[in-house]
Formats: structure tokens, C-alpha cells, sequence
């Protein structure tokens, strides 16, 4: 969904790109930059369960804060490869690959934190891999599933970073629950969409 008002932004990107060119730093550097930076959030997370006191309680605004950071690099690296003509299929299989570690990182340092109940991290995480899983098979197969559903990684990022640091009893268990929502939607929808998709090329074959 944020992909599709990516698109409309194109114009303010461009001028991302020209910018964050300049500091001579790759593409694929600020892939790397935009890992770290979402695994150094799980970190923090998960070091929540052995602190306290001052640390106890703004360790999770940091580690919202870090994906956050996270998410802006993962725009800059896309500005940066258009820009530099850089975008080549292995910038994307990396970019791909980090975004699925930092996934996995990001919510099994939630868990370890006790920031959520472990059973909805779970469910979190295995969706999100799921959205991104059927989305890959399906382009596989021809059909193209890009910007289809409300929950693509952009979207579940932004909702844990701020839905997280809202001023109420439990805000990261509301938005790992949130996330695993909108993810189960996106699921169905792109299930259903391919189906049909793949259905209505076999019957323009066979005719």
C-alpha cells in the first residue's frame, strides 16, 4: 500500500537519492546500514528483560525509534540504486534476504523482551514471512503482486514503531497484534488474487 504512495513520490525520492549519492555511500551500503540499524532495534528489545529502572523503560522508545531509522534507510538505499543506476538482481536478492533477517530479529527480541505474549511474536513473524513468501511465488509464476495489500513490510514496520510508543497499558502487545492482523489480510488477499489471476490465464490458454 505505502509502495503504491511511494510511487507518487517519486519526484521528492529522486531528490532523496541525489542527496544521500553524494555521501559517496552504495546502494547496497545503505542495505547494510538499514539491517543493522532494524537488528540493533531487536537488540535493544531484547535486552529490556534484563534491565530496569530508567533503562527498563525507555529501552523499547529506542528500539522504536532504531526502526524507524531503519525504515528511512531502506527508502534511501532504493533512491540511491535508481539514481546510480545501481539496481541489479543481486541488490535485490540482498535487500530481500536483510529485510527477512531483520524481521526475524526484530520480533524475537520483542518476545525475549516480554514486550509481547511470545505466542503473538510467533504469529507476527510467521506471517510476515508468509506475506513476503507468497508474494515471491506468485512472480514467480508471472503474477505481479507488488503494492497488493495493506500490509506489506513498510506498513507493519511503521505500525510496531509508532503504535508501540503510543502512551498506553500494553502499546507493543497491541501492536504486534495489530501487525499480525493487517499481515493475515494481506495474506488472504494476495491468495486470492493470485488464484484468480492464475485462473484467468489458464482459461485464455485453453481457449
Amino acid at each position: 500500500m505505502l509502495n503504491k504512495i511511494r510511487d507518487l513520490l517519486n519526484p521528492t525520492l529522486e531528490k532523496v537519492g541525489t542527496v544521500f549519492t553524494s555521501t559517496g555511500v552504495s546502494a547496497n551500503g545503505w542495505t547494510c546500514l538499514s539491517l543493522c540499524a532494524l537488528t540493533l532495534a531487536g537488540i535493544v528489545y531484547a535486552t529490556r528483560a534484563f534491565t530496569a529502572g530508567f533503562s527498563w523503560f525507555y529501552l523499547p522508545v529506542i528500539g522504536s525509534l532504531l526502526l524507524l531509522i531503519g525504515g528511512f534507510f531502506d527508502i534511501v538505499d532504493g533512491s540511491v540504486a535508481r539514481k546510480t543506476k545501481q539496481l541489479s538482481p543481486k541488490g535485490s536478492f540482498l535487500d530481500s534476504t536483510g529485510d527477512r533477517i531483520s524481521e526475524s530479529v526484530i520480533f524475537i527480541g520483542i518476545a525475549v523482551g516480554n514486550l509481547a505474549e511470545p505466542i503473538w511474536c510467533m504469529v507476527a513473524l510467521s506471517l510476515s514471512l508468509l506475506v513476503s513468501y507468497v508474494r515471491a511465488k506468485a512472480e514467480s509464476l508471472g503474477v505481479d503482486l507488488a503494492g497488493l495489500g495493506v500490509g506489506e513490510r513498510a506498513e507493519r514496520l511503521l505500525i510496531l514503531a509508532i503504535v508501540s510508543l503510543l502512551p498506553i497499558a500494553n502499546a507493543m502487545q497491541w501492536a504486534v497484534m495489530l501487525v499480525s492482523i493487517v499481515a493475515a489480510c494481506t495474506v488472504i488477499h494476495r491468495i486470492v488474487a493470485t488464484s484468480k489471476k492464475l485462473s484467468q490465464s489458464a482459461s485464455r490458454t485453453s481457449v
